[in-house]
C-alpha cells in the first residue's frame, strides 16, 4: 500500500457495499439493524399495584432492558390484577398466560415452603445483600432452578433484584413493647412469616399489598406489615394506624424474583437472554438507590407529617423470634430439599456474616456523633 491511499475501515466498506446493493442511503446503524430484526414484546405482569414503588423499580427493570437491547425487546409491564391476581402470577408464567412476572418468592411458598428459603428465609446474622451474593456466588441460583423446575416442574426461569433493606414488625394500635401484647393479634405478612408469627401465638392471614388496608377496615386483620415506609404511605397506612415499629427478624432478607416462561425464554437469542439476566443487575443497583431515596423521604413525612409514632422494635421481641424460627425450622428440615437449601445458606452465612460484623464500622456510632439525640435507641 502507498503512503497516500487511505486505509479502508470495515464501517466504510460495509456502507459502501450497502450502498452499491441499493440499500437505504447513510452509514450502517442500529436502528437499521433493529428494524430488520423487528422488536419483541413481553408481556409481564408484577404483583404491584400501579401506585406502588416496586411498580416503579419493576420499571426501572423494564427501561434497562429496552435501553440495553437497542429496542429489540420491549417489556410491557403491567400491575396486579391486569390479568391474574398478585398470587397466581407464577402459575401464569409457567402456563404461557403472561410472559413474564415480577414478584417474590414468598408470594408462591403454598406450593413448597422451600420458595420462601429464596427471600424470607431463616436470619443466620447474614443481611439481604449478602443472601442476594449467596444466590449469585453460594449456590442459590442452581438451587432455585432445582426447586422450580426439577422439584415443581414449572416451565420457568428467574433472576433475582435489589436486595431488601429489612422489613418492619409492622403497623399496630399501640406501641409493641413486649410479646405478651402480641399475641392472638389478627396479622398480615406472606411467607414463611407465617409460620413464624404464628408460633408467636399471632393469627396470621396472607394477603397481596392491595388488599391490606381493605382487610383492616372491615376487621378482617388488626395489625400487618408489607414492607417499606414508601409502598406503606402510598397504600394509606398511616391514615389506619399511627404505631409503626421498625426492625425484625420475620422477613430481613428478602428481593425481587424476576421470572419468564421457560420456552419463551429459551427461543430468544443468546444476547437477548444475557440482557434479561443481567438486565437484573442492572436494575439492582437502580433499584436500592431508589429505595435510599424514597424510603428514609417516607419515613420523615410519616413521622413529620402524618403523626405516627415510630419505634425501634425491643430486642426482646427479635429474640422471641429467633426462637419461633429454630421452632419452625426444626419441622421443615425434615425436608430433604429445604434442609439442603438451609444447609446453604447457613455455611454461607457464618463465613461471610463473620467477615462482615467483624470489618464493618460501627456506624450507629457515628450516627449519633454527628446527629446526637435523633436516634433515641
Amino acid at each position: 500500500m502507498s503512503e497516500n491511499k487511505t486505509p479502508v475501515s470495515r464501517r466504510s466498506f460495509l456502507k459502501a457495499g450497502t450502498l452499491a446493493a441499493g440499500g437505504a442511503a447513510g452509514a450502517l446503524a442500529a436502528p437499521a439493524i433493529v428494524s430488520a430484526q423487528g422488536t419483541q414484546t413481553l408481556k409481564m405482569q408484577s404483583s404491584w399495584p400501579a401506585s406502588d414503588v416496586f411498580q416503579d423499580m419493576a420499571k426501572q427493570y423494564a427501561d434497562r432492558v429496552e435501553a440495553m437491547s437497542g429496542g429489540r425487546l420491549k417489556i410491557d409491564l403491567l400491575p396486579a390484577g391486569a390479568v391474574v391476581q398478585a398470587f397466581q402470577v407464577q402459575d401464569a408464567v409457567a402456563d404461557g398466560i403472561i410472559d413474564a412476572t415480577h414478584t417474590v418468592t414468598a408470594y408462591w411458598y403454598g406450593k413448597n415452603k422451600a420458595a420462601s428459603l429464596f427471600g424470607t428465609g431463616p436470619v443466620f446474622g447474614a443481611d439481604a445483600s449478602q443472601i442476594l451474593a449467596w444466590i449469585h456466588f453460594g449456590g442459590g441460583k442452581d438451587l432455585y432452578r432445582e426447586l422450580v423446575q426439577d422439584v415443581l416442574g414449572l416451565n420457568i426461569v428467574g433472576f433475582f433484584a435489589l436486595p431488601m433493606p429489612t422489613q418492619p414488625l409492622g403497623w399496630f394500635n399501640e406501641e409493641i413493647t413486649s410479646v405478651d401484647q402480641m399475641k392472638g393479634l389478627k396479622y398480615r405478612t406472606v411467607g414463611l412469616a407465617t409460620d413464624i408469627m404464628q408460633g408467636m401465638g399471632l393469627s396470621v392471614t396472607q394477603l397481596p399489598g392491595g388488599e391490606i388496608v381493605p382487610a383492616l377496615e372491615r376487621g378482617v386483620i388488626e395489625a400487618f406489615e408489607f414492607n417499606n415506609p414508601t409502598s406503606d404511605r402510598r397504600f394509606g397506612a398511616q391514615d389506619v394506624s399511627k404505631n409503626y415499629m421498625l426492625g425484625s427478624y420475620h422477613q430481613a432478607a428478602e428481593f425481587f424474583e424476576i421470572a419468564f416462561n421457560k420456552d419463551l425464554f429459551d427461543s430468544l437469542d443468546p444476547d437477548l437472554q444475557a440482557i434479561l439476566e443481567y438486565g437484573a443487575e442492572a436494575a439492582n443497583t437502580a433499584n436500592y438507590g431508589l429505595a435510599m431515596d424514597q424510603y428514609s423521604k417516607d419515613l420523615q413525612g410519616l413521622i413529620n407529617e402524618d403523626g405516627v409514632t415510630v419505634s425501634r422494635t425491643p430486642d426482646a421481641i427479635m429474640a422471641a423470634q429467633l426462637e419461633s424460627w429454630d421452632t419452625v425450622l426444626e419441622g421443615l428440615m425434615q425436608d430433604e430439599f429445604f434442609a439442603k437449601v438451609v444447609d446453604s445458606q447457613k455455611a454461607w452465612s457464618e463465613r461471610v456474616a463473620f467477615y462482615s460484623l467483624m470489618n464493618q464500622a460501627n456506624y450507629k456510632l457515628a450516627y449519633e456523633h454527628y446527629f446526637p439525640g435523633k436516634l433515641g435507641f
